[in-house]
């Protein structure tokens, strides 16, 4: 089983891969694109093998006939209390220059809304530091 496929279009940040038609990749799985730190994620099944994918990232540099390679599974990112505080990307990687993320439980980023039991709701006061939000 092969879980490769080639760029077959690009439209802006929208990218369509061409996998077997064996081993079409599921909606929302990651696929990495070869020699280049872009990911991509299936949007959409076109059939015949081709999906259309959203690039997380820019695309300068993407070509047709790359590989892409399918991760088999969707994108996910740290969380926890190491990452209060930190500012991340999409991915779940460090952009504020603090150091990798100190996390030991990652959630896909496509995942059901926790039930209302378990939202915490109440009276408290929010101080969010911004002046005219806390007046």
């Amino acid at each position: 089983m092969s879980n490769q496929g080639k760029i077959v279009q690009i439209i802006g940040a929208v990218v369509d891969v061409e996998f077997a038609r064996t081993d079409v990749p599921k909606i929302y799985d990651a696929l990495k694109v070869d020699n280049t730190a872009i990911t991509l994620e299936v949007q959409q099944q076109l059939g015949d093998g081709i999906v259309r994918t959203i690039a997380l990232g820019s695309t300068d540099g993407l070509k047709r006939n790359l590989v892409a390679t399918n991760t088999g599974k969707a994108v996910s990112v740290p969380v926890g209390a190491g990452t209060l505080g930190r500012i991340m990307n999409v991915l779940g990687e460090p952009i504020d220059e603090a150091g990798p993320v100190e996390a030991t439980e990652h959630w896909e980023i496509h995942r059901a809304a926790p039930a209302y039991a378990e939202q915490s709701s109440g009276n408290d006061l929010l101080e969010t530091g911004i002046k005219v939000i806390d007046l």
